[in-house]
C-alpha cells in the first residue's frame, strides 16, 4: 500500500500535506511553473536540445521514484492517446480504482493535465503537486548543471501525486516515446494507437522512425497494445517487443472492432479481444475513429487486469464519458462542433463522422418536404486555425473543403500559430481544385471568427472548429462549452 493510501481508497491530499513547499498559492504555482523553458511553445525551436531522459530520472530518484509506486498505463500514438486515455481511466473506475491520469496538452486549464479519475486537481492540490517539484528543482540543477522544463515539471508532479492518491497511473506520451519525459515509468501495459506522419521533423524523418521511437515505451515483460496495422510499422514494433520479451497484441489479429452501428448521440460497438467479445456497447462518442479508440482501452484495460471485463461493467464505464474537444457539439441553432484534430489523419476521420453524423457532405440533409432542395448537398462553415510545423493544406486536402460554403482562417493566442492569411493563403491554394470553392475569409481572433461563422450558418446551418486544440479551447470558452 502506497504512504498516505487506505485500505478503502485513495486519499484526498497530497504526498506531503497542506503547506509543502515554498509557493504560497495557486498563482504563485502558476508563475513558477510559467518560468521554465516550455518546447510545447517552441516546438522545434533554437531552444531545443539534444533528446535527454537525464534530468528526469534525476528527478525521480530524488522524489523517491514515484513513478514505481502504482502499475501504470503508457499510451503513445500519433491520434487518439488522449481518447484511449480517457475512456481507460472511465474503465478502471468502473472496476474500482481510482486512476491517476497525465494528458497534455490542456483544453481549459493546466489543472487538466493531472487529474484522478477524470477529474483535474483543484487549485490547491495543483499548488502542493507543483510547489513539492519546486522544492528539489535546486538539487536537479546542482546534478544536471539546468532546470528540468515545462513538461518535465509537470510529469514529475503527476507522478509524485499519484504515489499517494492513485491505485493506477494511466499516462499519455506528450511526443514519440523513447526520448518524452513521460518514459521514466516500466508500465504493465504500453499502448501505440497508430503510427502516422506527425512531427516528422522531430521524431522521423521516415515513418520507421516514427514507429521505433514510439515503440521505446515498451518496458521488459509488459503486454504491448498495438493499433498500427500496417505490416512494416507493426514489424518495428514487434521487434522492440520481442527485445524485451513483451507480449503483442495486434489489431485486426488479437483484437479488433467486430461491428459498428451509428446511433442517436453516439454508436454502438462490439469489440473482440484476446479474452472474448464485448457486444453492443454504447458509446457516446462520434466517429469509426472513436470506435477503434474505445475497442483500444478496453483491450487495454483487460490486459492490465489478465482477465476479461464483465460486460456490464464495461458499459458503465461508457455511459457517461465525454471527450471535451473531439467532435463535440457545443450549440445548436446553428449547431457547433469542435474538434481539436491538427494532423491529415485527423481531418480524414472529421471528415468521415461529419458525413455520417451530420450529414454534412452527404447530400441528405435537405427535409423531404423542401422540393427545391432535392439532392442539394448539405455544407458547413468551417473555422480553421493551425501552428507551427503543421501544414494547413494538407489539412484542408484531407478535411475536403468542397463540403463547406465559406472557410474563416483564423489564430489562437498561441505563439506558434500560423496567421491567419497564411492559413487563408493555404487553404485557396487547395481550394482552387476544389468542384465547389468556398469562399474564404481570414480574421484574426477566434472568438471573431466564430461569431462571424454562426452568423454566416444561420440558426439551421452547421460551423466546425478545427484545425488546433488552442483554437478549439478558445471556441469552446466563447460558447461556454462544460468544463472537462
Amino acid at each position: 500500500m502506497n504512504p498516505g493510501q487506505s485500505e478503502d481508497g485513495p486519499p484526498t491530499t497530497g504526498p506531503h500535506g497542506a503547506g509543502a513547499g515554498p509557493l504560497r498559492d495557486y498563482e504563485a504555482a502558476l508563475d513558477w511553473l510559467d518560468s521554465h523553458i516550455d518546447l510545447e511553445r517552441l516546438l522545434g525551436g533554437p531552444e531545443a536540445t539534444a533528446p535527454t531522459l537525464d534530468r528526469m530520472w534525476t528527478l525521480m530518484g530524488i522524489l523517491g521514484d514515484p513513478q514505481d509506486s502504482v502499475p501504470a498505463i503508457h499510451i503513445t500514438g500519433t491520434n487518439g492517446k488522449g481518447s484511449t486515455a480517457r475512456l481507460s481511466v472511465a474503465l478502471l473506475g468502473a472496476c474500482g480504482l481510482a486512476a491517476g491520469s497525465y494528458t497534455s496538452p490542456h483544453i481549459e486549464r493546466v489543472n487538466d493535465r493531472i487529474t484522478v479519475a477524470n477529474e483535474p486537481l483543484d487549485d490547491e492540490s495543483f499548488a502542493l503537486a507543483i510547489s513539492e517539484i519546486a522544492v528539489f528543482e535546486p538539487m536537479v540543477i546542482d546534478r544536471c548543471g539546468e532546470r528540468p522544463n515545462y513538461f518535465e515539471v509537470m510529469a514529475a508532479a503527476a507522478y509524485s501525486w499519484f504515489a499517494s492518491t492513485a491505485h493506477v497511473n494511466v499516462i499519455e506520451v506528450g511526443m514519440g516515446g523513447r526520448w518524452d519525459a513521460t518514459n521514466v515509468v516500466d508500465a504493465a501495459v504500453a499502448v501505440i494507437t497508430n503510427i502516422g506522419a506527425d512531427h516528422l521533423e522531430i521524431i522521423g524523418p521516415t515513418l520507421a522512425d516514427v514507429a521505433a521511437e514510439k515503440a521505446g515505451i515498451i518496458a521488459p515483460n509488459s503486454i504491448v497494445v498495438c493499433g498500427e496495422t500496417a505490416p512494416e510499422l507493426v514489424d518495428i514494433v514487434a521487434g522492440v517487443a520481442s527485445d524485451n520479451d513483451a507480449e503483442l497484441w495486434r489489431r485486426g489479429v488479437d483484437w479488433d472492432i467486430a461491428a459498428r452501428h451509428p446511433a442517436i448521440g453516439g454508436q454502438l460497438v462490439t469489440v473482440v479481444t484476446p479474452f472474448g467479445e464485448q457486444s453492443d456497447h454504447f458509446v457516446p462518442l462520434h466517429g469509426a475513429h472513436q470506435a477503434v479508440n474505445a475497442a483500444c482501452a478496453i483491450c487495454s484495460v483487460e490486459a492490465f487486469f489478465g482477465r476479461s471485463l464483465d460486460h456490464d461493467v464495461v458499459a458503465a464505464a461508457l455511459a457517461d464519458v465525454t471527450l471535451p474537444a473531439r467532435f463535440e457539439i457545443v450549440g445548436r441553432q446553428p449547431t457547433v462542433v469542435i474538434d481539436g484534430a491538427h494532423n491529415p489523419a485527423g481531418a480524414a476521420s472529421l471528415r468521415d463522422t461529419l458525413a455520417e453524423t451530420l450529414s454534412i457532405g452527404a447530400g441528405a440533409a435537405a427535409p423531404a418536404e423542401d422540393a427545391d432542395a432535392a439532392g442539394r448537398v448539405s455544407r458547413g462553415v468551417l473555422v480553421i486555425g493551425a501552428n507551427k510545423p503543421h501544414d494547413p493544406g494538407a489539412f484542408c486536402e484531407a478535411l475536403d473543403l468542397g463540403v463547406f460554403d465559406a472557410v474563416v482562417a483564423t489564430t489562437a493566442a498561441w505563439p506558434r500559430a500560423i496567421a491567419p492569411e497564411d492559413v487563408a493563403d493555404a487553404v485557396e491554394r487547395v481550394a482552387a481544385g476544389a468542384d465547389h470553392s468556398p469562399e474564404i475569409i481570414p480574421i484574426g481572433g477566434v472568438d471573431d471568427a466564430v461569431r462571424w461563422a454562426m452568423d454566416r450558418a444561420g440558426p439551421h446551418g452547421t460551423v466546425v472548429v478545427s484545425g488546433s486544440l488552442y483554437v478549439a479551447a478558445e471556441a469552446r470558452r466563447l460558447l461556454g462549452a462544460r468544463p472537462h
